[in-house]
């Protein structure tokens, strides 16, 4: 299943003026909401998608219309009527409220970023992962990090970290977990302990780490990522369609 948590409070954009959530804002003739989601269209058939959402601004219904347009066969909207702790709650709560089988993999994904020429990993170390970060080339305070194992023949992960550069392996916001059970038992490690105030999805997979579990990463090319996070990157994505 591929999850798009966007129960988010578009603060930053709130802020700034914009009336919709960022999700619903127009990007020539698509919505942010629609090229976000176009980053798994070689899966619209045959993947189930999970929408986790709060009911502003007639969501429900937009979520819709716009899966109808993209032609996503199999798709399920969980509206959220309270705030949560953080993105990894979002998903937590969504993955329950969705009944799906726990044993099926899980994939999560911004809905604010858009990934190009996206494919689930085709290299031989995926067959045998308990999950996967996607990552590019970065630096930064703002980003997910990933500290790689040394001396290893295939792209294993040490550990993670949050908003502490560790390498210069930053997280694009694509996660993988191959089992949904093993997510929500790593949530409940974390929140056991919370190593940040707010509830993040990378730093998860330490404890999957510390129990022995294989969670790679997979390096992509920053261009084939565009971030559309915050007004300044939306008036950025804006001003390259026009020019």
């Amino acid at each position: 299943m591929i999850v798009i948590p966007m129960a988010g409070l578009s603060r930053r954009f709130t802020e700034a003026g914009y009336e919709l959530p960022k999700y619903m804002l127009p990007v020539g003739e698509q919505t942010v909401f629609a090229l976000a989601v176009e980053s798994f269209k070689k899966y619209f058939e045959t993947e189930k998608f999970i929408f986790i959402a709060r009911d502003v601004k007639g969501t429900k219904n937009f979520i819709e219309s716009e899966c109808r347009k993209l032609g996503i066969k199999d798709f399920q909207i969980v509206i959220l009527d309270t705030s949560t702790q953080g993105q990894a709650e979002t998903v937590q709560l969504g993955v329950l409220k969705s009944g799906t089988p726990l044993e099926t993999p899980l994939c999560i994904f911004n809905i604010d970023t858009f990934r190009k020429n996206f494919s689930f990993p085709s290299e031989p170390w995926f067959a045998h992962a308990d999950g996967y970060l996607e990552v590019f080339k970065g630096s930064g305070q703002n980003w997910s990090y990933v500290g790689p194992a040394k001396d290893k023949s295939e792209p294993l992960v040490a550990r993670t970290t949050e908003k502490d550069p560790i390498s210069d392996l930053c997280c694009n916001g694509l996660y993988y977990f191959t089992r949904a059970s093993d997510f929500l038992w790593a949530l409940e490690k974390e929140k056991e302990n919370p190593s940040m105030p707010e509830l993040y999805i990378a730093p998860l997979y330490n404890h999957l780490i510390k129990r022995g579990d294989n969670i790679y990463y997979n390096l992509i090319n920053k261009n084939d990522i565009v971030f559309c996070g915050v007004p300044k990157e939306y008036q950025d994505v804006l001003n390259q369609i026009s020019s």
